[in-house]
């Protein structure tokens, strides 16, 4: 009889070590599990909420906003960041090798592409600056203008309507493109642009510092805008800080 109870006490200490290992192994499998989602979830939450990469930095405000917010200087741009200025403002974004200066009345949105920055100007005039052809990238509509060579370059770009815009090379020469047709415009040159040429032609604008629009309008042979060679007399734009816009690879 106390043989029988030793062995049946033996068999119930088994059985529990059984149940107690059986429960830590349990436990541990589920840890593991729990380790993993907890890794798989770092790792993939760069990809679902990744914050919009910084762009570049304001160095001169005056009057002048980030989304709605007051813009100043040493604020950072992301991209996707909507700048504007009022009547009498201004502002100067320093991204990367380029400096972009938005004129008063003017706004443009900032984005991140593939090689550059590059900004959509929507209202008013934007000017810039770079040391290399890869450094920005001005959208107008479905026009793209960008410096042209790895010079120091100074461009200038005012939005005229929905469909035409004023462009100047005022260092270096420029590339606007139109899909697959693409120009350049020689240092010192400026143009009045038409991006639809099937459109009736607009009169041209008075004051802007324009005067003449140097005779028939010039059309590629792909006819994906029109331009004009426009005689500049004084084209007067406020640089906030000019010796940034001069020397475009200073940091």
């Amino acid at each position: 009889m106390t043989r029988l109870r030793a062995d049946r006490s033996t068999v119930t200490s088994r059985m529990s070590f059984l149940a107690v290992t059986s429960h830590n192994d349990c436990s541990s499998i589920t840890k593991n599990i729990l380790a993993l989602l907890v890794s798989f979830a770092l790792l993939t939450r760069p990809v679902w909420a990744a914050p919009s990469s910084s762009l570049g930095t304001v160095v001169y405000a005056d009057r002048a906003h980030v989304g709605a917010a007051q813009a100043s200087v040493g604020a950072t741009v992301f991209s996707g960041d909507r700048l504007s200025t009022e009547q009498t403002g201004s502002v100067q974004v320093r991204a990367g090798a380029a400096r972009v200066l938005l004129s008063s009345a003017s706004s443009a949105t900032f984005a991140q592409e593939d090689v550059s920055p590059a900004a959509t100007l929507t209202i008013g005039s934007a000017t810039f600056s770079t040391a290399n052809s890869k450094a920005f990238a001005l959208h107008v509509a479905s026009a793209v203008i960008r410096p042209n060579t790895n010079q120091p370059t100074i461009g200038q770009v005012t939005v005229l309507n929905a469909k035409e815009l004023f462009v100047k090379s005022t260092r270096g020469s420029l590339s606007i493109a139109v899909e697959d047709d693409v120009r350049e415009i020689p240092e010192g040159a400026a143009y009045r642009v038409v991006l639809d040429p099937n459109a009736p032609i607009p009169q041209g604008p008075r004051g802007a510092g324009t005067k003449g629009y140097g005779g028939a309008p010039v059309k590629a042979a792909k006819n994906r805008f029109i331009w004009y060679a426009v005689a500049v007399t004084a084209v007067v734009t406020y640089f906030a800080v000019t010796e940034s816009l001069e020397s475009p690879d200073r940091p």
